[in-house]
């Protein structure tokens, strides 16, 4: 494996924790309904688990409402059962052949929880990094003693493992402040 290649697979494996988080972000509520949150439900439906985007269109024609409107009209209970079951402290309706979910407006109370709990995904973030820095090292340093890689070369590496490593901790530093601030509007 070249150089090049362990840097590339560093980053590659950095932005993919940049893109969980992201997504972990999206499924915290913050009083607006976001298709995030319940998308990926598992729904007991024709014999199996099957996700709740996979059974049913996601929308949001309010800011504080979701609809989800599925495919089969047999999976309507199904579906208000999963999400009920999902302890996400909402409450869905059957309407026809719609289930309306309606968020209530978060206490003070609530909002500091979701500021921890989305710390500590950010936490999560910046230690999967740090991992992938600790692991793309150990490979410049096993590149280096197999030869074909002079110490300045490695050495210039190190330094780019470490920039990169910064960006994306700085990235998501730059992610939670964005979705505490989101989380504490009122």
């Amino acid at each position: 494996m070249t150089l090049d290649d362990i840097l590339l697979e560093a980053e590659e494996k950095m932005n993919k924790t940049e893109q969980v988080l992201i997504h972990e972000f999206a499924g915290v509520r913050t009083g607006k309904a976001s298709p995030g949150l319940v998308e990926n439900l598992q729904v007991e439906a024709y014999g199996s688990h099957m996700r709740l985007r996979e059974l049913a269109g996601i929308t949001t024609p309010e800011p504080r409402m979701l609809v989800i409107q599925p495919w089969d009209a047999a999976m309507l209970h199904p579906i208000e059962k999963a999400i009920q079951k999902a302890n996400l402290g909402l409450n869905p309706a059957i309407d026809k052949k719609i289930i309306r979910v309606v968020f209530p407006e978060l206490s003070t109370e609530r909002r500091l929880e979701f500021t921890k709990i989305v710390k500590k995904m950010a936490e999560d973030s910046r230690v999967a990094i740090r991992h992938v820095r600790r692991d793309a090292i150990e490979h410049l340093k096993k590149a280096a003693k197999a030869g074909g890689v002079t110490e300045d070369e490695e050495k210039h590496a190190e330094k780019e493992v470490q920039k990169l490593h910064d960006e994306y901790i700085k990235k998501i530093d730059e992610h939670l402040a964005v979705k505490e601030k989101e989380i504490m509007t009122v």
